[in-house]
């Protein structure tokens, strides 16, 4: 069965690298295992349906949709002005100001393709007119917008909630600090780096000005902080925290700020539908994939693996390995989570790993992937937006890339950075 669970594999990894969608990769490679262990046909979508069935995945949609009307009202505009207020006197001002409007646009968008596409087409052009070179500003946003998978709503998150069963309030909370964590990490590579290369501040630091900004951008910002309470203290359910993440965005684009129209709207709606019947199939199908591999026996076999690599007390090695098959996949699948948990699961199991510690690790892991060829889907669309070289943009990236693989070092070796806040508030 181990050459057959290979096949599969190997299967999912050539449609994946010749272009193929991932759902016709997933789907591929679960019609090879079925048809070369002569199993049960149907036992694929029975699958398939069956990675639908968790209630959690219901927030998906909604979230989706909140992020699509935050994002299209308008509001980089104001997170930029604010975070221009706040940290744009230091030196190499409008880098730091990139990564500050990541960490406010991603707690409100959830995804870091979408805080990409939001805050890049703001961001980019501005530092290329003060004199960034082009690449930097491109990796700096690529990279910069992996904060969004980590601070609350977090696609991601929800994604790894449904498919362990983990509590979504305590993954929310998990990521709050790695998330502040990545952007000062950032920020310090940043000052390395302007200092270097002399980059001057944006612009002076003004009390008035910095409350003037603050004022545009508090009810934006809330967002995070509304769901995040209501989640803690008990005022909704998760699913219910999407409805109000969806009628707060409404709120804000439709009456306060008056900059999304009924048409607006429908396209915003529209996109929101699409992305989410893409994503939820390949959590149904990931699913099915899952399951074939685990009939091969490959999870057990994996912490078998583990088990006789390392048979001494402590998970740090155990945890390196899981991430760096996890970081390998990312370089070539993604969405991540749904594709490579349900093979990983299990072996979780039987090493008694925390997976609210293991959920923040590998969101981190997502981030390092989004930005680490071949892929690199994150590189791609900065690249884009700043009509920059892909391999240049590769090149720039690399200080910030180091930086991040610091960070999921210090996560792994001290688990309490993510586990303090739900432990206290949990």
């Amino acid at each position: 069965m181990m050459g057959l669970a290979a096949l599969t594999i190997i299967v999912l990894c050539v449609c994946a690298l010749a272009g193929f969608p991932v759902l016709v990769a997933l789907a591929a490679s679960v019609l090879v295992f079925l048809t070369f262990s002569g199993g049960w046909m149907l036992a694929m979508p029975q699958q398939t349906l069956a990675g639908l069935s968790d209630y959690i995945l219901v927030t998906l949609p909604l979230f989706i949709l909140a992020g699509g009307i935050m994002n299209a009202g308008g509001i980089a505009d104001r997170l930029f002005a604010f975070a221009s207020a706040l940290l744009g006197w230091m030196r190499g001002g409008l880098a730091h100001v990139n990564v500050g409007v990541s960490l406010m646009f991603g707690g409100m968008i959830g995804t870091s393709v979408a805080d990409l596409a939001g805050s890049g087409s703001v961001i980019i052009p501005k530092m290329k007119q003060a004199g960034y070179p082009g690449p930097f500003a491109a990796a700096l946003t690529a990279t910069s917008s992996g904060i969004g998978v980590l601070v609350p709503p977090s696609s991601p998150m929800i994604l790894y909630s449904a498919v362990t069963g983990t509590s979504l309030g305590a993954m929310f909370l998990a990521g709050a600090v790695p998330g502040v964590l990545m952007a000062l990490v950032l920020m310090l590579t940043v000052a390395i780096l302007a200092r270097r290369h002399g980059w001057k501040p944006a612009q002076g630091f003004a009390w008035s000005e910095l409350l003037r900004t603050g004022r545009q951008a508090i009810l934006p910002m809330g967002m995070p902080a509304l769901i995040l309470g209501g989640l803690v203290f008990g005022f909704f359910t998760p699913s219910e925290a999407g409805a109000f993440a969806v009628a707060y965005a409404l709120f804000l684009s439709m009456v306060v700020y008056r900059t999304l129209s009924w048409s607006g709207l429908y396209r915003v709606a529209v996109d929101a539908a699409v992305l989410t019947g893409e994503v939820l199939m390949v959590v149904g199908l990931s699913t099915a994939l899952g399951w074939a591999l685990s009939q091969a026996r490959v999870p057990m076999a994996l912490a078998e693996g583990l088990s006789v690599l390392f048979p001494f007390e402590g998970q740090f090695l155990q945890l390196v390995v899981l991430l760096l098959l996890a970081l390998i996949a990312g370089m070539v699948l993604d969405p991540l989570i749904p594709m490579i948990m349900p093979v990983l699961l299990p072996s979780l199991m039987v090493l008694d790993v925390d997976l609210v510690h293991f959920g923040v690790l590998m969101v981190v892991t997502v981030a390092i992937g989004q930005v680490t060829p071949p892929v690199a889907l994150a590189l791609l669309v900065a690249a884009r937006i700043g009509q920059e070289e892909v391999l240049a943009v590769t090149r720039a990236n690399m200080p910030f890339l180091l930086a991040l693989f610091g960070l999921l070092l210090l996560l792994i070796l001290v688990p309490q950075l993510a586990l303090w806040l739900p432990g206290v508030l949990m």
